[in-house]
Parts: structure tokens; C-alpha cells; sequence
């Protein structure tokens, strides 16, 4: 099952002397994908562990996962003027979504939801459309497997992305936040 995860088309998207390539991920990606993690993290509020520690635990959490298939996940590499992707190529984006089931029902709904997570763009690589072209990325993924609903917890930041791409304020959800959150 591993292989087939990272067998599917590649998109590019070019900028000036700049080559983006989306692809999934794959486990040889999880250091990087948890120094972005980190980074994107420790932007919205400060960090309570030592970053090495957290990129130990994080890089084995997102290994053993991309192996096993249960979270799916796609990053962006950057491309400098010509060196091409898987050849020095920086990871500058990433987007995760697990599948969660739900519990059979007998009358044809959809019996999965999607949580799209850590969905991080480095701040000098956003702006320029990236965001956009990986957020549809996971929705056709997600429209592919026949998902009922993705839901995720934006940022005040990324609202207006998720916005323009169909995403709205769920009526009749609840939530109930951790204590210290409440």
C-alpha cells in the first residue's frame, strides 16, 4: 500500500527563477515535515519543549504514519533554477488529512469525515498562490474517497483561504475545547 501512496501526478507551479513541485509525502520527508511543523507551531503561540525533543517524537509520529497510511500528507518543494526535485530541493510546504470513519448507516450518507491538519506554507511563500493549489489538492483527494465533510481549525490568518475555497462556519457542530481552553 506504501508505494501506491506517492505514485500520483505531480503539479508544478512555477514562479520567477522559482519551480514549486507538489507531491505526497513520503516517510523519507518526516525531518523535514517536523522542522515545518515546528516552525509553523511555534508562529501561532510559543513553543513549551525543546525543539530537538519535539523534532525527535514528531519526525518518528509522521514516519510511521506516512508508512502506514493512515494520515495522507502533500508537500511543496522549491526548486531553485534548475536542480530539479529530490535533489536538494527544500520542503516549504505541507498539508495533512486523516480519514476518520464513521459508523455505518443504512441510508447511502458518506461514512467518512476528513480533519485536515498542519497545514503550514513558509511566510515567504505565501501569497503567490501555493496555499491555494495544495488546499484543492487534499479537497480532490478527500471528493475522490467520497468524504461527507472536512472540518480543521483555522487560523484568523488562514480563514480567507479556506473561505474562497468553499469552506464555511459549521452549523449544528459542536465542539467541547480542553478545559484550559473553555
Amino acid at each position: 500500500m506504501t508505494s501506491r501512496l506517492w505514485r500520483h501526478t505531480i503539479e508544478r507551479v512555477n514562479a520567477p527563477m522559482k519551480s514549486f513541485q507538489i507531491r505526497e509525502a513520503r516517510a523519507e520527508d518526516a525531518p523535514a515535515l517536523a522542522k515545518l511543523r515546528y516552525s509553523f507551531r511555534a508562529e501561532l503561540k510559543a513553543a513549551t519543549e525543546e525543539e530537538e525533543a519535539f523534532l525527535e517524537r514528531c519526525t518518528k509520529w509522521m514516519a510511521m504514519r506516512l508508512v502506514d497510511g493512515s494520515w495522507q500528507c502533500w508537500v511543496a518543494e522549491l526548486s531553485e533554477s534548475g536542480r530539479g526535485a529530490g535533489s536538494g530541493a527544500t520542503l516549504v510546504a505541507c498539508v495533512w488529512v486523516e480519514l476518520v470513519e464513521k459508523i455505518p448507516n443504512p441510508n447511502g450518507d458518506a461514512e467518512y469525515h476528513a480533519y485536515l491538519t498542519s497545514f503550514a506554507v513558509m511566510p515567504e511563500h505565501r501569497g503567490g498562490g501555493l496555499g491555494s493549489r495544495m488546499l484543492r489538492r487534499a479537497i480532490e483527494w478527500c471528493e475522490s474517497r467520497g468524504v461527507d465533510s472536512i472540518f480543521l481549525w483555522p487560523s484568523e490568518k488562514s480563514r480567507p483561504l479556506y473561505a474562497r475555497n468553499g469552506f464555511g462556519v459549521a452549523v449544528g457542530m459542536m465542539e467541547r475545547g480542553h478545559a484550559e481552553r473553555c
